[in-house]
């Protein structure tokens, strides 16, 4: 898609505190001998300009895969949102493109698909649909929103539906690509996907 790389960053969000996977850093876990946020690094460069983790624990493991690494500026592992506005303040493209660490499932024409669609709707921010429900750490957001997000963590609010209300949202419609949704958040879930994807040779 012509003029994805260009315009986008991708921000990757490993900034939780794992609490469903017993506390892992779960970008850093392993899955078919690859710590999970490479198989994501490894799909979004294809189509971004520049990757950046936002992390909060463990900077130097993410730092080994020369990719720009960003703390939350807010303290206490405030949300997605934090990760977000981490991102979008170093951010040097028209957009950033979100997703989580623990996706490694994401087709790697979601994103330009995603982006036709939003650009062609003049929207702010896109938001990824399903067919069954949004996924809003899946988004592209325009740089030029970081003051409005920065007034609104400063408020002290933290729900991202609430934000996006602010803005022109463009619902996307992706659900030809509803495996890319699907996340890791438990042992048991890490352990299904490596047997799917063992079965299936990726």
């Amino acid at each position: 898609m012509t003029g994805v790389s260009s315009s986008v960053t991708g921000v990757i969000l490993a900034g939780g505190m794992g609490r469903r996977m017993n506390g892992a850093d779960k970008g850093l876990v392993v899955l078919q001998q690859a710590e999970m946020i490479s198989w994501v690094i490894k799909i979004l460069k294809e189509n971004v300009s520049e990757v950046v983790i936002n992390a909060n624990r463990n900077l130097a493991a993410y730092e080994k895969y020369d990719v720009q690494v960003v703390a939350d500026s807010i303290d206490g592992f405030q949300g997605p949102l934090a990760g977000f506005e981490a991102g979008m303040s170093i951010a040097n493209t028209e957009w950033v493109y979100t997703c989580p660490c623990d996706s490694p499932m994401q087709s790697p024409e979601l994103l330009p698909y995603m982006f036709s669609d939003v650009v062609s709707s003049d929207a702010e921010i896109g938001v990824a649909y399903d067919g069954n429900r949004t996924h809003p750490v899946f988004s592209l957001v325009k740089t030029e929103l970081l003051p409005s997000l920065q007034t609104y963590l400063k408020s002290g609010e933290r729900k991202i539906d609430l934000w996006f209300a602010q803005h022109k949202l463009q619902v996307v419609d992706c659900s030809d690509f509803a495996q890319s949704f699907v996340n890791i958040n438990t042992e048991e879930e890490l352990q299904r996907t490596e047997s799917e994807r063992s079965m299936r040779g990726d």
